[in-house]
């Protein structure tokens, strides 16, 4: 499952550094997180950071047009970070 900002985000600019996928940019009027970068910190943490580090509740939520399960988050995170050595 890949993570959604909503609109209620207030561009404090605390969750794109936080990304250890680098899935999180300045959209037009919000931050956007990029699906195909996102493994809900599968990977690293044992929860998301941006989640962790927003200050408005609810605002960075599970997208329910993108589930996954925990193994394709695995499949994503190797191969964002260790495809030169697959």
């Amino acid at each position: 499952m890949s993570l959604l900002i909503k609109k209620s985000c207030i561009n404090c600019d605390m969750c794109e550094p936080e990304c250890p996928n680098q899935a999180i940019s300045m959209g037009d009027e919000i931050y956007e997180i990029d699906a195909e970068r996102c493994t809900e910190c599968v990977g690293h943490y044992d929860i998301p950071t941006c989640q962790s580090v927003c200050p408005i509740n609810n605002t960075i939520i599970t997208d329910p047009d993108r589930q996954e399960t925990e193994e394709q988050l695995w499949d994503k995170f190797v191969l964002l970070h260790h495809a030169d050595k697959i």
